[in-house]
């Protein structure tokens, strides 16, 4: 049974007033709970004369990380010095992450604030601060061995098949921990993938379900990005956690035929228009504008009265309904052939392309944004702050080589230390994950498309996406492309011969058959 917590210091009563911090977390039910933590700060704070302003609760929060609301406050409240002490039921309060609990208790520490803990006796000195960092590595090994025994239990179910609360659209949890099929859920799955092969789209099969009082398997109304479960190959019978992966290890609902088709019309959809395209890719959507209305030109394709099929980009102030005026269209925009001004914008990136000179200014270019944005990027500032905690220590360690030796500049030391090699483990982290810029390489890469076929249509994707960022087709046939690079050699102007490349007026109603809007 721990010993009852001595004053601050000696009999004097505190100095300041004090805050409670409170953290229950809900999956481990021998813990105190929020109202007896609380109960009990406030019989130690009365113990003591502290006066308790304010009481601070994270509610079913874990102490491994500390995106806890309250305690964030908590933190910004003490560096604004509206308290001097914390009150809190164990040191595990602080976060049984030792790093972690040391970080926030030196943190709290430069601000002015002292934690006292109800069930803990840590006082003020070296013994204290041993004792106290003793607890946190207790602390500290109880989660990481507790985590050790969920991830065995966790795997060992996972060898047997077993339902490890990972919820699957058409399943449930059977009487005996495995998966079974949900037979309601199962057909309503079934349902979705004929209808989704079918070519009907997410949108529109949800609001379906939506109206039939049909919800996900979070019990929330569908929207197109509700049907990410369509992947999963548990469907086909494959039980899956972590890296453990068994055939045959779960209830079969999809056949292997519906199932690959699904995977196959994913695939199809997962473009630039996020729609899936039938007989024909218009490369310039999103790209291509109209410059006598402003409007972006659709691509569309049509039956004329010959029989013949023809793409064409149109106006959408045109071809939009809601765009009409009582007197007419209005814009009078003609039609372009798909084919012409795909074949011509192709046709000026090559010539970027084929120029030394202008690549060499792209590759500068490039240099000069990674490093500008590698200058506000997360490791400038990280090393900014390394580079202050550096100065602090450099004059803490000439005050102690003057004589100046305190417990304050000790302890004050070990903060910043501890906080430098904080800071040295975040920028080690940041370089590993930093994109590394190699000027050569780009150069290299902007020369390779010179090799590309340009009659490719995967090709011409790339060159168009990769180079262009808008194109304005006027009337007169004016072509300006808009590259996506900056500085002066970003905008190109050329002509297009409309007279030769305008196609018949397909977006009108009743003026074609089997017309349709990518």
């Amino acid at each position: 049974m721990a010993k009852k917590p001595a004053k601050p210091k000696g009999d004097e009563r505190p100095k300041g007033v004090g805050v409670i911090y409170a953290r229950y977390s809900s999956h481990n039910q021998r813990e105190a709970s929020i109202e007896q933590q609380v109960d009990q700060a406030k019989e130690f704070a009365a113990r003591i004369g502290l006066e308790i302003v304010q009481t601070y609760s994270d509610k079913a929060l874990s102490g491994k990380t500390d995106n806890r609301p309250a305690f964030q406050r908590l933190l910004k409240d003490a560096e604004a010095g509206k308290f001097q002490y914390v009150v809190a039921w164990k040191s595990n309060r602080m976060g049984r992450n030792m790093m972690n609990a040391m970080v926030n208790e030196a943190r709290l520490q430069n601000a002015g604030v002292r934690v006292l803990y109800t069930e803990e006796d840590f006082d003020d000195t070296a013994a204290g601060r041993f004792a106290l960092r003793s607890m946190m590595n207790v602390n500290q090994f109880y989660i990481e061995n507790m985590a050790e025994d969920i991830r065995r239990g966790l795997m060992g179910n996972a060898r047997k098949c077993m339902w490890n609360g990972i919820k699957q659209f058409g399943y449930r949890k059977s009487a005996d921990g495995m998966y079974e099929i949900n037979p309601e859920r199962a057909e309503i799955l079934i349902e979705i993938c004929h209808r989704f092969v079918s070519g009907e789209s997410l949108a529109s099969i949800a609001k379906d379900l939506n109206a039939r009082g049909i919800t996900t398997e979070r019990g929330l109304k569908w929207n197109k990005n509700s049907f990410g479960f369509l992947s999963c190959e548990r469907y086909r019978g494959v039980y899956l956690y972590g890296d453990v992966r068994i055939e045959d290890g779960m209830p079969r609902i999809l056949d292997d035929d519906l199932f690959f088709k699904v995977q196959e019309e994913l695939a199809v959809r997962k473009n630039r228009n996020g729609v899936k395209r039938k007989n024909a890719d218009f490369l310039l959507t999103g790209l291509l504008y109209c410059g006598t209305c402003g409007s972006p030109m659709t691509g569309l394709s049509g039956t004329s009265k010959t029989g013949a099929t023809h793409y064409y980009y149109a106006c959408a102030g045109k071809t939009n309904k809601t765009s009409k005026t009582v007197d007419g269209p209005r814009c009078t925009k003609k039609n372009v052939r798909r084919d012409d001004i795909e074949e011509y914008v192709t046709n000026r990136i090559m010539d970027v392309v084929m120029n030394d000179q202008l690549l060499e200014h792209l590759a500068d270019y490039t240099e000069a944004y990674c490093m500008s944005s590698r200058k506000d990027s997360e490791i400038a500032l990280l090393e900014g702050e390394l580079s202050t905690v550096e100065i602090s220590i450099k004059n803490l360690m000439k005050a102690i080589e003057a004589g100046i030796l305190t417990d304050t500049t000790k302890e004050r030391l070990v903060s910043l230390e501890t906080e430098r090699a904080n800071i040295n483990a975040k920028i080690s982290i940041a370089k590993s994950e930093e994109i590394k810029f190699d000027r050569d390489l780009v150069l290299k890469g902007l020369k390779s498309f010179r090799s590309g076929d340009i009659t490719d249509q995967k090709f011409r994707e790339k060159l168009i996406t990769t180079f262009v960022q808008k194109i304005i087709l006027y009337d007169d046939g004016v072509v300006k492309l808009i590259f996506s690079f900056a500085g002066d050699h970003n905008t190109v102007e050329g002509s297009l011969d409309l007279e030769n490349s305008t196609s018949p007026d397909l977006g009108e109603a009743g003026s074609s058959s089997g017309c349709y809007a990518v």
